[in-house]
């Protein structure tokens, strides 16, 4: 798995910062090799880091640049929205999910490491899901 072959969802991203020791060790491993991202994980990051983890928006906006640093950021078109209602209709997922997926198969990335969906579902022949705190 290379790292442009790798889209990041947020919950792996915010893992950082959690208090969850064996998780968080394990993104940082899978950070490392850097890989992808959309705005819309920023996005989502930026609103839990405030309203869960009660981080101060100095800690975010610094986290966030790590984060940029580190991972390529794709933006969210009007083309992957179309997409992302498709594949919410197709593989039932929320639409959020589906923009996560969208922005995944648009920046052609091979695997999307998240917690948060179907470990192992390969989406449109291209991108599989992979659960990276999953026993195996």
């Amino acid at each position: 798995m290379s790292a442009a072959d790798t889209f990041f969802d947020t919950n792996v991203l915010l893992y950082l910062f959690s208090g969850d020791g064996s998780k968080a060790d394990r993104a940082e491993i899978l950070l490392a090799a850097g890989g992808v991202i959309s705005v819309q994980v920023l996005n989502e990051f930026a609103s839990v880091a405030s309203r869960k983890l009660a981080m101060p928006m100095a800690e975010i906006r610094e986290a966030l640049a790590i984060l940029r640093a580190v991972l390529k950021v794709v933006p969210l078109t009007e083309e992957t929205h179309d997409l992302a209602l498709s594949l919410a209709e197709r593989y039932a997922y929320s639409i959020y999910d589906a923009l996560i997926l969208a922005a995944a198969l648009q920046a052609g990335c091979q695997t999307l490491v998240t917690e948060d969906m179907q470990d192992g579902q390969v989406i449109e022949g291209q991108v599989k899901i992979r659960n990276p705190f999953r026993e195996s």
